[in-house]
């Protein structure tokens, strides 16, 4: 067995579908918003975990009524329509670069330990668009990809 291939069995592949929620509030101090269900792909091991985050737009029923019932915006009218890619990121057991900051002391991908975040929506949008059109498999090759450049070295 190729020593690639040892690391991709040791992976752990997780898909979460993370519920929407409607958590606004008259009190400023405990409105939280709206948002809708979130979609992610993340994969894990012992260095770290890369993520892949869409943002569904599907809302609570009642959220989505409100929003049918008025345009949101002149620009952006289908602004609670469609799915939006929202993150291609990775969470790090140790810092990536100078002066990088844990996150949270508590990460739930990095089994509690400190966490090392960093990621882009821009780089998001490319791996959306090839997920629509091939599926699942190539979020995992590229989250496979972007784990063995970040991390192989500090295993």
């Amino acid at each position: 067995m190729s020593e690639h291939a040892e690391k991709a069995e040791k992976m752990e592949r997780r898909v979460e579908f993370r519920p929407a929620f409607d958590r606004r509030s008259a009190d400023p101090t405990r409105n939280y918003g709206v948002h809708g269900m979130e979609l992610a792909f993340i994969l894990k091991g012992a260095a770290g975990a890369i993520q892949f985050v869409v943002y569904t737009n599907w809302h609570l029923r009642r959220v989505q009524e409100e929003h049918d019932s008025r345009i949101v915006s002149d620009k952006f009218p289908h602004l609670f329509c469609h799915p939006s890619p929202a993150d291609l990121g990775y969470h790090s057991r140790v810092p990536q670069y100078e002066g990088h900051e844990p996150i949270t002391e508590s990460c739930v991908y990095l089994d509690g330990a400190p966490c090392y975040y960093d990621g882009s929506s821009l780089q998001a949008v490319e791996l959306y668009w090839r997920f629509v059109e091939h599926g699942e498999d190539v979020v995992w090759e590229t989250l496979e990809k972007r784990y063995q450049g970040l991390f192989v070295g500090e295993q």
